[in-house]
């Protein structure tokens, strides 16, 4: 049985982003560039801070492909850094038993003490037994999702080859909300990859950038809602017989473990609360020995398996909590009152956020489906999906 993992490894102003991806089957065809392509996604967007005009994601596969193709071998991808250059001191993985002043200084000022609310500094601290906050953020900073976004990026590109493709759009940011879909997935697609906020409507486009120029005059941040869409999966991914086997649990702990998200909802979601049984499930026809809805309530999963229906799953991200408006906190050195520590940040990056969740998701379903179908080559999968249909 195939399982696509991973692991990575990194800090935001580290020398590098890392990851190893094992269980990829042989003979898939891996291209630099899309992933390359996906990085780029996730850094534009409106409200994005001074970072991404830093940073120009690049990946390189160190080990796993050859010749653009699998080995069956693990997969190493890895990101530089741009930023490292000004961050060497500050970031040396060697222990230096006479620093120059120069170096203690540069070390001193990026130091810091004071609790950033919504952040992990504080918990990070106690569990870690850490008294510089560097060492918290450095590692628990949304940047390690750039590195997540290439792993989804080979996911997809291994869906794909079965005809499942997906993408993401945002329909919230702050109180500006989306009210009109265009009338089809690809439309969606195609306004939103064409939007600086990724929203498939040019007004809503508009009214979400004003309230993003607001909040950064106000010196605050803002929060929203985005939905992820994949189509054309298989009857079947995930399972019911245990509660770790659920689809819908493995994409929900995929989105809900991103920094900053604070609610995953599947098909309906919340509004599942105000619909009668009558009203929200979705009833099956069958025509010319074809089986199909008129509703997709339930986001292309019941029972903790995907039904043929179109996935849907959208997720909720919180303002960022680090802003230039200092929140009230606490001095973990001196253990008294002060103001958070700002450090270079965003105003909202629910567009990137987005982008994170529908890697995410990608990643989970390319284990089910491999863990589904079996077989270690691309020539051996490929007949074993013929003959199950897919």
């Amino acid at each position: 049985m195939n399982k696509f993992r991973f692991l990575t490894s990194g800090e935001s102003h580290g020398k590098c982003l890392n990851a190893i991806i094992e269980g990829v089957p042989a003979g898939f065809r891996i291209k630099t560039s899309v992933i390359n392509e996906d990085l780029a996604r996730r850094q534009v967007g409106y409200g994005r801070g001074g970072r991404m005009k830093i940073e120009q994601d690049k990946v390189e596969i160190k080990s796993g492909v050859r010749f653009g193709k699998t080995t069956g071998a693990p997969i190493c991808l890895e990101i530089k850094n741009k930023d490292y250059e000004n961050w060497q001191d500050v970031m040396d993985t060697e222990h230096h038993d006479y620093p120059a002043q120069e170096t203690i200084k540069k070390i001193e000022e990026k130091s810091f003490t004071t609790v950033r609310p919504g952040h992990a500094d504080y918990a990070g601290s106690v569990k870690y037994n850490l008294t510089d906050l560097r060492d918290v953020l450095e590692r628990s900073s949304a940047r390690k999702t750039a590195i997540e976004v290439a792993v989804g990026s080979v996911a997809k590109q291994i869906l794909k080859e079965f005809g499942i493709v997906g993408f993401s759009h945002v329909v919230q940011i702050g109180n500006v909300k989306l009210d009109f879909y265009p009338k089809t997935y690809t439309l969606i697609k195609e306004k939103a990859e064409k939007s600086d906020v990724r929203c498939a409507d040019d007004l809503t486009s508009d009214r979400m950038r004003n309230a993003i120029d607001e909040a950064a005059e106000a010196g605050d941040t803002l929060g929203g809602k985005f939905e992820v869409i994949f189509g054309n999966l298989p009857i079947g991914l995930g399972s019911y017989v245990h509660w770790d086997r659920a689809l819908d649990g493995r994409i929900a702990q995929a989105v809900m473990s991103i920094p900053a998200v604070k609610a995953v909802e599947v098909g309906a979601g919340v509004d599942a609360a105000y619909l009668k049984g009558s009203q929200m499930h979705d009833e099956l026809f069958i025509k010319n020995k074809s089986v199909y809805r008129n509703t997709n309530n339930a986001g292309g999963l019941e029972g903790g398996m995907t039904n043929g229906e179109t996935l849907v799953i959208k997720g909720t991200m919180k303002a960022i909590p680090t802003m230039r408006k200092a929140l009230a906190t606490i001095d973990i050195n001196e253990m008294k009152p002060a103001s958070a520590h700002f450090e270079r940040s965003d105003t909202c990056a629910v567009p990137a956020c987005a982008v994170v969740a529908e890697a995410r998701i990608a990643i989970v379903l390319a284990d089910a489906l491999l863990e589904k179908i079996g077989g270690d080559n691309y020539t051996e999968i490929k007949k074993y999906a013929e003959r199950l249909n897919y």
